[in-house]
């Protein structure tokens, strides 16, 4: 006992929707584009797709199973010599619907269903495509980071230049001591703190100076605040 087909029919009876299909399917290999309602639209895309599957298969029963359905021979011919060649290469998708503006009068939602007779690429050129794409975007994270990696040392250099102040009337040692250079400089800069230490302060034996300076005037004039405070820093002679 033959089922019916699931889901609202097209047209009154059965009979009715197999020429309706019959017709459609017919006009879609003709003319290769059809406007018509979203609901036959989806219904004629898998009928017409059996059809281009036996285009492709070729042989005379295919011909004769697409002359049951489709009476026009003119759409049978160009469906197996001139359609069909173009779907090679394309497993299924032979279709495609684009929704339109719905039409007037009864606001019915309309649809432009069309053949997909774009060249279909290659498995193995895709596959290139995508490690060659690949390729260059690991190409590109890895330069980049190389480039963001010299900026930054180049930076941090620019920073270290920029930390070696030279100061009026001030020495500066290659590396940070507690150690004065020479008699004349016996006044400590720490430039962390931005405070200077005289000879017998509090704190001048445990600090490590980068600048030494010959006065607690020089060290103010460069900047440099007395640790402490100013009562801190004098200290009898």
């Amino acid at each position: 006992m033959p089922r019916p087909t699931k889901g609202p029919r097209l047209g009154g009876s059965a009979q009715h929707e197999r020429h309706l299909l019959a017709n459609l399917a017919t006009q879609l290999i003709v003319h290769e584009s059809i406007k018509t309602t979203e609901a036959r639209a989806r219904r004629l895309r898998p009928y017409v797709e059996k059809l281009i599957t036996k285009g492709k298969r070729g042989d005379l029963h295919a011909r004769r199973t697409v002359l049951k359905k489709v009476t026009d021979k003119y759409a049978v011919y160009r469906l197996f010599e001139e359609l069909a060649p173009q779907f090679e290469g394309r497993e299924g998708g032979y279709t495609r619907i684009i929704k339109t503006t719905p039409r007037k009068g009864d606001n019915a939602p309309m649809a432009v269903i069309s053949l997909v007779l774009e060249p279909v690429a290659r498995k193995e050129i895709v596959d290139d495509a995508i490690t060659t794409a690949k390729k260059a975007a690991q190409k590109a994270v890895a330069d980049e980071d190389k480039a963001t990696k010299a900026d930054g040392e180049k930076a941090g250099e620019k920073t270290d230049e920029a930390e070696k102040v030279e100061y009026a009337g001030a020495v500066r040692l290659e590396e940070s001591s507690t150690d004065a250079p020479d008699d004349d400089h016996l006044v400590k800069g720490n430039e962390d703190s931005m405070k200077y230490h005289v000879p017998g302060s509090r704190w001048y034996d445990a600090t490590v100076a980068e600048v030494w300076f010959a006065s607690a005037e020089d060290a103010e004039a460069a900047g440099f605040a007395p640790a402490g405070g100013a009562a801190a820093q004098k200290v009898e002679k």
